[in-house]
């Protein structure tokens, strides 16, 4: 059978980078990336955060989150959203939703519609103890791209959106091949252009700030679904994969700016009560794609996750593996930290 590509048709033009491999590629094994309808020229992805330190807080800071929650549902909301918690290396509660639109008019009306613009820019958030931060990027669909391990559900993150699945991938099961299935990489290096830059107020000293991106900064969220594991298949996950992987997340949250990535945070799911649920995904953001693919092929943190997972990937039926990856202009940016500790984000990249 012959390999489907995982640019979609719609998004391929005549190459002037050539791929990693030669077209006589046999992947590995299979996989699929998300198909999107190409009425959709861009995406929002939206990170709001909810940050709290200690148990006297906590219940504050579900309440915030419960209002950034509320607020999906007014006009214009997202089309679809995640729940996750991640608990940082200062100790600190991260309450996060991660939306997602496939307009970007509609998440402007929403987020400057008065009910959400007003909450975000009163002072208020500066009274009330806890942190909160907001990062939206916006990728061009030429900018985006998926890998799954299956190509039937549960899919996540945007590709829930898409509803549909390629047929089984030539750009996968070789280093360079995340580079391949960005479909602007077939005439653009994606080099990152500019630096983060503080815009409004100074990350030590706390309050309100902002910071702009570069282009070409990168974005990955990489999950995994073991739900519906069980027997060998959930020991080999328990035992023998979530262990190497939870180490190289902490390598990049702790030290991860020494290899060019900003921010890392190993996510969890929760249900709308708290409840945390069988599914995670490590999400960051990089100076560009050169240096995930550095990480990725070099350093010991992620080759001991590969070859854990190669050495086990017969084993995987019930499994799910995925990734999103993205670069963006400078102009579809935006990073917002209000009284959040100092290494927060973007915050202690600058």
């Amino acid at each position: 059978m012959s390999l489907d590509s995982s640019i979609p048709s719609h998004l391929r033009c005549p190459r002037t980078r050539h791929r990693r491999v030669s077209d006589s590629w046999k992947p590995p094994y299979d996989a699929f990336s998300a198909r999107v309808d190409p009425a959709v020229k861009q995406l929002v992805m939206a990170y709001l955060g909810v940050q709290s330190k200690g148990d006297d807080i906590r219940a504050k800071a579900f309440a915030a989150f419960k209002t950034i929650q509320d607020s999906l549902k007014l006009a214009d909301g997202p089309a679809r959203h995640d729940l996750v918690q991640f608990v940082d290396a200062d100790g600190y509660l991260n309450l996060i939703v991660v939306a997602y639109w496939q307009d970007p008019t509609a998440h402007k009306a929403w987020t400057d519609s008065a009910d959400v613009s007003g909450w975000w820019a009163s002072d208020d958030r500066l009274k009330e103890g806890v942190g909160y931060f907001r990062e939206v990027l916006s990728p061009r669909m030429e900018q985006f791209e998926t890998i799954f391990t299956h190509d039937y559900g549960p899919f996540e993150g945007a590709s829930i959106l898409f509803g549909n699945m390629s047929q089984p991938i030539f750009e996968h099961g070789y280093w360079g091949s995340m580079r391949d299935r960005l479909p602007v990489s077939q005439n653009d290096t994606m080099e990152p252009v500019g630096q983060l830059t503080v815009t409004q107020g100074q990350p030590k000293a706390g309050g309100r700030v902002v910071i702009s991106g570069h282009k070409n900064l990168t974005l990955i969220r990489s999950g995994e679904d073991w739900s519906r594991t069980k027997d060998e298949e959930r020991r080999t996950w328990y035992e023998d994969i979530e262990p190497v992987l939870h180490q190289g997340m902490n390598f990049l949250r702790d030290e991860g700016l020494e290899v060019g990535c900003y921010t890392n945070r190993y996510c969890h799911h929760i249900d709308e009560n708290g409840n945390a649920q069988e599914k995670g995904f490590g999400v960051s953001l990089w100076n560009s794609l050169a240096h995930l693919e550095h990480w990725g092929e070099s350093h010991p943190t992620h080759l001991q996750i590969f070859v854990t997972f190669m050495r086990n990937v017969h084993k995987f039926t019930d499994l799910t593996l995925y990734h999103e990856v993205s670069v963006f202009d400078a102009s579809n940016q935006h990073f917002e930290y209000i009284n959040c500790h100092p290494k927060t984000g973007l915050l202690r990249a600058v």
